[in-house]
């Protein structure tokens, strides 16, 4: 397919917007890779704040419509909704403590003032919830548990090992050439935690100009990723999450025909806006998920969208995260994309598991982290990262470790507690 001139950006109708839409930051790696995927990052941030992306969005009634209130310590809470409050005991890890710590993440060691790890997420109706390594590998020994994301979702990951290494130091068993799919093992509880990259969950191909890559994707809405699907025999437990890709030039396919591309108006293909291909993707996933006969699938997380936070400007005019405390909740991230992203991700996982429910399927529940992290624009690496290639730009989009970002295990923890007898007895 021939291809057409890129329509001209739309205007911001809302001035600039202070909170911005996530980027994609790549950590580096082999030296001979790094001029590349420096390349690529430039394009990559400079395509994902397309001023197409800060049109308000509703926000949401209520805050979980999925019934998220389960049991912690004889209560009952709203693990998703809450506030942050000081806590002087501090991280459960340091980066003397975690042998996995990427660079990338150990703002600390690279200048940044550490007070950010000082608060904790109290739920609204219970306790602080506090991450308990050895709990958590109790519960998940003998499985395998996956992130399926993008560089947002190994953030989690990497927090996750950070957290369980205070029990058992994983051994690194596979790795792609880029870093990519990456597979650790807890040998004394025979768990395995993997990453597994996936930019839509969905399959989908970069366009090549000249034999160079753009940043322009085929996506299938109607198929999942195929390495994504290669790998649901031996995954247990599955977090996914997707939105940020979506947000350049992309033409989409069902059934293997066109049915339109996002940011563009190109005569005889229907425009599509972002929140809708978002949704159709996750339907997708989720759907071929729970109707895997051959998986051994037995509980499945939707992490919602994360904010960005770059104020004063872009990611490449200055843009910064410099704040040293949470903001309150009024002053935290409002009618931007991300709750739009945020409702259509939770309505759904509302759908398919109210689907799937009848069925006796795969269960389904939601990390929903939106309106927490929108609070916490202090714990980005900043200008703290370490990337001899990006000096003097800031990442305000990925989470140092240690940091808020260590919450969404304590709340993934919450969750597999729930399931902790069903889980021991699938075996």
């Amino acid at each position: 397919m021939a291809m057409d001139k890129e329509s001209p950006p739309l205007p911001n109708r809302h001035g600039r917007s202070h909170i911005r839409t996530p980027t994609h930051v790549f950590p580096g790696g082999r030296n001979t890779l790094a001029l590349m995927l420096t390349t690529g990052l430039f394009i990559l941030l400079l395509s994902t704040h397309h001023p197409a992306t800060f049109y308000r969005y509703p926000m949401p009634t209520d805050l979980s419509p999925q019934e998220t209130k389960i049991g912690y310590e004889d209560k009952v809470c709203n693990l998703f909704n809450g506030t942050w409050v000081r806590d002087s005991r501090g991280p459960i890890y340091t980066n003397f403590t975690c042998p996995t710590m990427p660079d990338s993440k150990n703002c600390g060691k690279y200048g940044k003032q550490m007070d950010y790890v000082n608060w904790k997420w109290v739920p609204h109706g219970c306790d602080m919830v506090r991450f308990e390594p050895q709990l958590f590998l109790n519960i998940v020994r003998g499985k395998t548990m996956a992130f399926a994301a993008d560089s947002i979702g190994r953030n989690q990951m990497e927090s996750l090992l950070c957290l369980l290494s205070q029990v058992e130091i994983p051994t690194k068993v596979y790795s792609d050439t880029k870093d990519k799919f990456v597979t650790w093992h807890f040998k004394s509880h025979n768990f395995t935690l993997m990453a597994l990259w996936t930019k839509f969950l969905v399959e989908a191909s970069e366009r090549e100009i000249n034999g160079t890559e753009v940043e322009m994707h085929d996506i299938h809405l109607d198929k999942l990723d195929v390495r994504l699907a290669a790998n649901l025999r031996e995954i247990n437990v599955l977090v996914i999450s997707s939105s940020r890709w979506f947000f350049r030039k992309n033409y989409l396919y069902e059934g293997g025909k066109l049915i339109g591309c996002i940011y563009c108006s190109e005569d005889n293909i229907t425009s599509i806006d972002v929140i809708t291909a978002i949704q159709r993707a996750l339907r997708t996933a989720l759907r071929n998920l729970t109707n895997c006969q051959e998986c051994g699938l037995q509980l499945t997380l939707v992490r919602t969208a994360t904010p960005a936070h770059f104020e004063n400007g872009f990611w490449n005019t200055g843009g910064y995260c410099n704040r040293t405390e949470p903001v309150e909740k009024g002053e935290a991230m409002t009618r931007t994309v991300e709750w739009a992203i945020r409702n259509a991700q939770v309505e759904e996982a509302n759908r398919t598991q109210n689907e799937s429910s009848h069925k006796g399927q795969m269960n389904i529940e939601i990390l929903d982290i939106t309106e927490a992290m929108s609070m916490r624009p202090d714990a980005h690496p900043g200008i703290h990262w370490n990337n001899k290639w990006m000096r003097g730009y800031s990442d305000c989009s990925h989470w140092c470790l240690p940091g808020p970002i260590d919450m969404w295990n304590e709340l993934l923890l919450s969750v597999l507690k729930k399931y902790g007898k069903e889980l021991k007895n699938h075996q």
